[in-house]
């Protein structure tokens, strides 16, 4: 049996995991389930699963999570990613998930990679710490995991470009003119993905295809100039990879994230899933389109930011996760997100990254700064 770890099992992640073990339990052992403030179904899932350790971002749960589950051990999410097992799956959203996933790779395992923030945040350490460690670092993003599948190593000179595609979110037609009137309701409504908040604000703002971009740098190796996004509203081209000789090799499938998930929890082999297949007499056309990055502004900043660097980097995820809570809140409007990433990128000061802790205090430091420009500039929004 292969023994699991799963960093943020209450997320969207950690349900489709679940999901693929919950159809081949004898082939899985979960030793450990992680939450961040989801204690219920946290509970919930350990009593379904019965794993060796639970943990929980807050330690004030855990009495709550020892009473509910004596059959486990209980303690910080950073200390469970530290339990030996076999395979984890790292899908904390945010910078949070930070310290578990290096705490995960330091074991020298196989990592699931699925918190995209982290990487940005800390692309050179991460990388280092694979290489230190031996760990096996296989990306679960659908667009990465696509470039995966069909990246050759042994070509890596011969890759022209990497493309990752995009569904164009919400918004892909709307009219800059009405990005200031967009409400939360319509922004959490992607047209093809099922995600959590922070996420779907991220693809309305295309935020997330801008992140991956940088994630694709550092897992791939390749400079932002061998990095393009292309808008594919069918979401069935999940990324391509272009060679030297004309050749473009893709990955298909459905949209469904149970796919690079299997992927790879299987690896290196496939497993069978039950998930829906790629009916292509039900596909009516496949759509290309350059994405417009006076629109979408995160698409033109990204390529500043990977020419400045890792702390530039920092700065950019972390004035954009403080500003999607703002506008979730309705602190901020839509095109809030934009302004405050942009001044934060503008006055931010870039401190030294040579360690984690490095990272974490200008990661604060651009926090401060953005919820200081969103309270001064604060007056709660309302829509006609």
């Amino acid at each position: 049996m292969k023994t699991i770890s799963i960093l943020g099992a209450t997320g969207s992640i950690g349900d489709s995991t679940l999901d693929l073990i919950r159809h081949d339990k004898k082939a899985y052992d979960v030793k450990v389930l992680t939450a961040g403030s989801n204690i219920e179904k946290l509970i919930t899932l350990a009593t379904e699963f019965k794993p060796e350790v639970i943990a929980c971002a807050n330690e004030s749960d855990f009495k709550t999570l020892k009473d509910a589950c004596p059959f486990a051990d209980v303690m910080s999410v950073s200390d469970a990613a530290l339990i030996d097992s076999d395979w984890t799956m790292a899908a904390i959203v945010g910078t949070a998930g930070l310290a578990p996933t290096m705490n995960a790779i330091k074991r020298g395992q196989t990592v699931a990679f699925a918190s995209k923030e982290c990487l940005v945040a800390a692309g050179d350490l991460m990388m280092k710490a694979v290489r230190t460690s031996g760990a096996t670092l296989l990306p679960v993003d659908s667009e990465h995991n696509a470039i995966f599948q069909v990246f050759d190593e042994t070509q890596k000179k011969q890759v022209e470009r990497l493309i990752l595609t995009a569904s164009g979110g919400p918004f892909r037609t709307t009219d800059a003119t009405e990005f200031p009137t967009i409400t939360r309701e319509q922004a959490l409504n992607h047209p093809t993905w099922t995600m959590g908040a922070k996420i779907s604000i991220d693809s309305a703002t295309l935020m997330n295809k801008a992140l991956e971009v940088i994630e694709a740098h550092y897992l791939f190796d390749m400079p932002s100039s061998k990095i393009d996004v292309i808008i594919h509203p069918q979401s069935l081209v999940h990324s391509m990879v272009e060679y030297s000789d004309g050749s473009i090799l893709s990955q298909m499938g459905p949209s469904d994230m149970r796919t690079p998930i299997a992927h790879c929890l299987g690896w290196p082999n496939r497993i069978q899933t039950s998930g829906e297949r790629l009916d292509f007499k039900k596909v009516s056309e496949m759509t290309f389109e350059t994405p417009d990055t006076d629109k979408f502004k995160s698409l033109s900043m990204v390529r500043h930011v990977l020419d400045e660097g890792q702390a530039a980097s920092i700065i950019f995820n972390a004035s954009n996760e403080v500003a999607v809570a703002a506008f979730l809140n309705q602190e901020i409007l839509f095109t809030g997100i934009y302004d405050v990433i942009e001044f934060c990128l503008d006055s931010v000061d870039r401190l030294p990254t040579h360690t984690i802790d490095d990272v974490m205090i200008l990661d604060q430091h651009t926090r401060d700064k953005a919820l200081n420009r969103i309270k001064t500039n604060n007056t709660k929004v309302h829509y006609a």
